[in-house]
């Protein structure tokens, strides 16, 4: 589980800004939202509320472009890392930028933290608490020489050689944890870190995913259970009873098949290779009406009753097995009512899983029952344009009381986050 995540100097982040999951001291709604993980108290859940161009979509992307750090490493040493620099400061565009993450794992906390700019990770730093801090790995890159010095720490407990096999393969654009996917060594500690990086921390759900796709292919491998998404659905009220994934064969367009010609021809690829018939997945959903079932083609489908059905696939995963899971905009495309279904499915029966999510839905503000003040962020633009995120929890008495309706003032500005447009009057010139 995640305990914290900060970012300086990334896309509109300029200072650091810091997510935190710990719970504050307050028992509201504990059972529901907390999980005790030996001494610490971690949230399921974070909502980002922010106006449009706020920074909120970019704290997740920071949080993926982590995630794809450790685990795609470059290839050769001229790969550039792609990424923006906050581009509004004359000094930032050449300052290195910094990302970190707190973390639980098999029960071990871990600290892991990188420095970089786009040619070459400067400084790397990953730390265990068994049960106090130590060291793993420390990592320093001199840009002159484009050399990774790489220095273990005393309680880890490995053979040399696989010290050295591994500063060897860490160039100047890989992280340490990348370059040991790519060597055949054992390092227990780097294998555990990594895990979590490939199986706990997923990449971000953005409004346009195809998340249909991504949901029929696991239950045609098993991975989700066809009767859990059927259950999710059902609980939502779609009136759904069965659904059928197969592979059907289908040939491509004409245009497609020339284009695709072209370009193996000139990469100098063989052409007769190519084939116009393609592999593709059918997905029909069985609904029941007055007594008699229909079978319906997925595209002919809503909308929000596609979108919930990746969702529901996604829930049933986060429900399965733990996971971390960043989304960005969660209400596209869903009635309210069925995005907070959703969120209370996910808060009454996720045992060791979290969701971050960006909303614009407010409304969820109204109920003091849903929602914990540590659980609503705000992502605001300072003065510099720069994103900057605060908790609802972070307000003093004085702002936010227990009887303070969140709703209003949130609307009304005094919590921020919120867009303040001029009137409503053009004149052109």
């Amino acid at each position: 589980m995640i305990i914290s995540f900060s970012v300086q100097n990334f896309g509109s982040i300029k200072d650091k800004q810091t997510l935190s999951f710990e719970a504050e001291k307050s028992n509201h709604l504990e059972d529901a939202y907390v999980i005790k993980v030996g001494s610490l108290r971690l949230l399921k859940l974070a909502l980002i509320y922010g106006a449009n161009a706020s920074g909120k979509t970019t704290l997740l992307k920071a949080l993926t472009f982590l995630r794809d750090l450790v685990l795609h490493p470059r290839s050769t040493k001229s790969e550039t890392l792609n990424f923006e620099p906050y581009l509004f400061d004359s000094l930032t565009p050449t300052q290195s930028t910094v990302v970190s993450i707190a973390f639980i794992h098999n029960g071990i906390r871990y600290a892991y933290e990188v420095e970089f700019v786009k040619s070459a990770i400067i400084r790397e730093e990953l730390y265990f608490f068994n049960p106090n801090r130590a060291v793993l790995y420390k990592r320093v890159t001199n840009l002159e020489t484009q050399y990774a010095e790489l220095t273990l720490g005393s309680k880890v407990k490995v053979d040399k050689v696989v010290v050295n096999t591994l500063s060897a393969n860490t160039l100047w654009n890989n992280t340490v944890l990348g370059a040991f996917l790519k060597i055949n060594v054992d390092f227990p500690e780097l294998k555990e870190v990594l895990g979590w990086f490939d199986t706990y921390l997923q990449p971000i759900v953005y409004t346009h995913s195809d998340l249909s796709t991504f949901v029929s292919k696991r239950i045609m491998k098993g991975d989700i259970v066809k009767a859990d998404i059927l259950k999710v659905l059902q609980k939502a009220d779609f009136h759904i009873t069965d659904l059928a994934v197969s592979e059907e064969v289908q040939e491509l367009p004409d245009m497609i098949y020339e284009l695709l010609k072209k370009d193996a021809e000139s990469k100098g690829q063989p052409v007769a290779e190519l084939t116009k018939q393609v592999a593709a997945l059918k997905l029909e959903l069985e609904h029941s009406v007055n007594s008699s079932v229909y079978k319906l083609p997925f595209n002919l489908e809503s909308n929000g009753t596609q979108r919930f059905y990746g969702f529901a696939g996604l829930l049933t995963m986060l429900l399965r097995v733990p996971a971390v899971l960043p989304v960005d905009e969660l209400e596209t495309s869903l009635h309210p009512d069925l995005v907070r279904h959703f969120l209370l499915s996910f808060i009454m029966n996720s045992k060791n899983s979290q969701l971050i999510t960006t909303t614009h839905y407010r409304e969820l503000l109204n109920d003091r029952d849903f929602f914990r003040n540590d659980v609503v962020w705000f992502a605001t633009m300072n003065e510099n344009c720069a994103t900057e995120i605060y908790s609802l929890s972070d307000f003093g008495s004085d702002v936010v009381r227990d009887t303070t309706n969140v709703l209003n003032a949130y609307k009304t500005g005094k919590l921020g986050g919120i867009p303040n447009p001029g009137d409503y009057y053009i004149e052109f010139e």
